[in-house]
């Protein structure tokens, strides 16, 4: 017999905000698409999606977002529909929540919330449950308001002496403050940890490369294909949290360590971003960034756009040329007429800097993609020539483990000659190891 609870039955509202509403500020995206999306992330959490709706807006009303009578349309299709829940898709003022639970008797959240409980569900590891409970906890805070009645009781006090005591909100807000000061500091030693991860990767010569994109553009998929891994891989938002960090052989010899981390969206909650720093400082610490994106997908440039602000935000400038390569995945959807301009926006670009189209799916196009991720971490590196006595195999096998041998040859006289390409810095400390008459620039 099963006795798992049905799913809950929700409806999802997008209010769309007209230009005068927006003060002259397009949307980057369509309605369709914005609804779309919505429905994908209630879906993400198994929601019952039984209605959704948009919702134009000339003006937002600071007691219910919406106005009146909408509200009461709204009400109707809820109590129809027999509706538990209500997913809008913009950021609620507590005032506004509550009001509209009033009004609908049904819970009500937000697109923070929503996300926010995402997160929640998709945290495998103590980091990501760290990262993500100090979000929701930041959340609360802001969501505490005299307005509730559990909040209002008195607590503490005797007769005349204790006075009236620590109101039960006040008691909600300092128990919410310790425990957030708890947490930051689990993740500052978090932090600590992963700079020692770091520092000890650089001791190694395995340059970093991180995946970035929107949710659902293909970033674990192509980790995967490139890996040979098997991270979790849907065609679901959000459906990998934690990062994951695996060895890549770049094809000639040049090995990297491949961080997949997690995908981004529009209007991504301040609170995730600031929580989740520890984690996306891997893509902070990154020799090559590649920006992941789902081009078949019709909003595409709305979410690469989105990508570049988070990116922006941290730090990172999105621009070709520098850390970040356009990585053009999902090819194998394209028609092949669509597929043909794709190809040509792309052979237009500046050779270096991407795009790259791929279908991580099928794995064509990733081959190109590793050889423009192997000329950019090398682009500042030297050649060397070294020669070496054909019984020292020792050295030779330390040379393949600090740099990319290019080419091995044994010459007349039985020695041994290594072409070599090293980052600048260890010029010196191969001389050191072999002597500096056996080493010499190319």
């Amino acid at each position: 017999m099963d006795r798992r609870a049905p799913p809950t039955r929700c409806a999802v509202i997008t209010p769309i905000l007209s230009k005068r509403a927006t003060r002259g500020v397009p949307e980057r995206r369509g309605p369709d698409a914005r609804l779309e999306e919505a429905v994908g992330l209630a879906a993400a959490i198994d929601l019952q999606v039984v209605y959704s709706g948009i919702v134009p807006l000339s003006e937002i009303r600071p007691a219910t977002y919406l106005g009146t009578g909408k509200v009461e349309e709204l009400a109707g299709i809820v109590k129809a529909e027999e509706v538990d829940l209500v997913f809008f898709d913009a950021a609620l003022s507590p005032v506004q929540q509550r009001n509209l639970e009033k009004a609908w008797s049904a819970k009500v959240v937000d697109r923070t919330a929503l996300i926010l409980e995402i997160f929640g569900t998709r945290a495998r590891t103590k980091e990501g449950a760290l990262q993500v409970e100090l979000a929701h906890l930041n959340y609360q805070r802001s969501r505490l308001v005299r307005s509730w009645t559990h909040l209002e009781r008195q607590r503490g006090g005797f007769g005349f002496l204790g006075g009236p005591g620590e109101t039960q909100i006040e008691a909600d807000r300092r128990l919410i403050g310790e425990r957030i000061v708890r947490i930051e500091k689990e993740l500052e030693q978090v932090k600590r940890t992963r700079g020692l991860h770091r520092k000890s990767r650089k001791k190694v010569p395995y340059p970093v490369v991180a995946l970035v994109g929107y949710t659902n553009a293909g970033k674990s998929t192509l980790f995967n294909r490139l890996t040979r891994a098997e991270v979790m891989a849907k065609d679901l938002l959000f459906a990998t949290l934690d990062p994951t960090l695996r060895a890549v052989a770049l094809p000639h010899g040049t090995r990297i360590i491949l961080s997949d981390t997690v995908g981004f969206i529009s209007e991504l909650p301040t609170q995730l971003v600031a929580a989740f720093r520890a984690t996306l400082e891997e893509v902070l610490e990154a020799d090559v960034i590649l920006h992941v994106r789902d081009i078949s997908h019709p909003d595409t440039d709305a979410q690469g756009a989105d990508v570049d602000d988070v990116l922006t935000d941290l730090g990172v400038d999105p621009q070709p040329g520098g850390r970040v390569i356009e990585v053009w995945n999902k090819i194998d959807r394209l028609s092949p007429e669509a597929r043909e301009q794709t190809q040509n926006r792309a052979s237009r670009a500046d050779v270096g800097d991407g795009p790259v189209p791929v279908s991580a799916l099928t794995g064509e196009g990733t081959d190109n993609l590793l050889a423009l991720v192997e000329r950019r971490i090398t682009a500042d590196r030297v050649t060397v020539a070294v020669t070496l006595p054909p019984e020292d195999g020792e050295g030779l096998g330390w040379l393949y483990r600090h740099g990319e041998v290019l080419e091995r040859s044994i010459g007349d006289d039985g020695q041994v000659h290594v072409a070599l390409r090293i980052p600048p810095d260890r010029a010196g400390l191969i001389a050191r190891r072999f002597g500096a008459r056996r080493v010499h620039p190319m």
